[in-house]
């Protein structure tokens, strides 16, 4: 009877090392290149507090007015809503300015809480979550919750709203 010789068995023992090895890896590649793992949102406080912030602050802006001085709160948006945000500001927009005139309505926005999703060097998704309280002239305050998904990019060292969507 013959025995297996010695190189077989070490040539196989190699290729199964190198198989396993070529295993770990393409596993360690996948676990590094996670989604995850590129959403500055889950590492980075500080850039995940200004955006917030920034966009929070910009949500409030525009979407707060009175019958006086809705000028000034489409001219805001012109300089913090971009894309497809500045063009349902704008066509919505008008028909509030009227509206706040003829029934002397006052809007005031506050940003309850928000957070921000997804993080990266130039785009920013966020959760916002807004009251609104509306007065008329002559009539008691009324107050709306509101939750908006937001998405952000920056430019110029600031951000601005591309995308607004009501949730």
């Amino acid at each position: 009877m013959s025995r297996p010789s010695r190189p077989w068995t070490a040539m196989a023992l190699v290729l199964v090392l190198l198989a396993g090895g070529a295993g770990l890896l393409l596993r360690t590649q996948w676990l590094t290149d996670a989604p995850a793992l590129r959403n500055r949102a889950l590492a980075d406080a500080e850039a995940t507090s200004r955006v917030a912030a920034e966009v929070g602050g910009a949500l409030t802006r525009v979407f707060s007015y009175g019958p006086g001085d809705t000028a000034t709160t489409r001219r805001t948006a012109h300089h913090l809503l971009d894309g497809k945000a500045a063009r349902q500001y704008q066509a919505l927009f008008g028909q509030v300015e009227q509206r706040a005139a003829r029934q002397r309505l006052t809007l005031t926005t506050h940003v309850v809480r928000a957070g921000v999703t997804r993080l990266d060097d130039h785009e920013a998704h966020l959760l916002v979550f807004l009251d609104q309280v509306a007065q008329r002239a002559g009539k008691p305050a009324t107050t709306v919750a509101a939750q908006l998904s937001v998405v952000a990019e920056q430019r110029d060292g600031r951000w601005r709203i591309v995308d607004i969507r009501s949730r």
